[in-house]
């Protein structure tokens, strides 16, 4: 009888779930007073990239829903972490840019808890971690299609 279960996807997806939400701990612990994950990783993404992003681009990168992103990037404009400026072209949209109190706020959480993570990989192996990277990559791809 075939009733769905596979042990080998049971124990990746065991994994998967408790790494996320210890990651999750980590970096909660380490974030300045009053930031959430979620506004971390909005103002990790626009440093990354550089670029300003519709809040429909933003919810669509997070795969959250317009409502979810439009909460984040409110807090983000009181606390001064971001800027939101009209289309010029189409008042109807919106762009989001990084402000320099945003990347200043997003440079301190990562210099609090990326010595952890650096630690961590160092006491894995950066051979061992490089090599397990694909197989991640390919996880969340195969999950962002599905």
């Amino acid at each position: 009888m075939n009733d769905g279960s596979d042990p080998l996807a049971a124990t990746l997806f065991a994994e998967v779930f408790m790494t996320d939400q210890l990651a999750r701990n980590l970096i909660g612990k380490a974030l300045p007073k009053g930031m959430e994950i979620s506004h971390f990783s909005v103002l990790n993404h626009l440093a990354h990239i550089g670029e300003e992003r519709t809040p429909a681009q933003l919810a669509a990168t997070f795969h959250v829903t317009r409502g979810a992103m439009t909460n984040t990037l409110s807090k983000l404009v009181w606390a001064g972490h971001i800027h939101i400026r009209p289309d010029w072209d189409d008042a109807r949209r919106k762009f989001v840019a990084i402000s320099p109190a945003g990347r200043q706020a997003r440079d301190a959480a990562l210099a609090s808890f990326m010595p952890g993570i650096a630690d961590i990989v160092r006491a894995i192996g950066p051979d061992r971690v490089r090599a397990a990277l694909p197989v991640l990559r390919e996880l969340r791809t195969r999950l962002e299609e599905s």
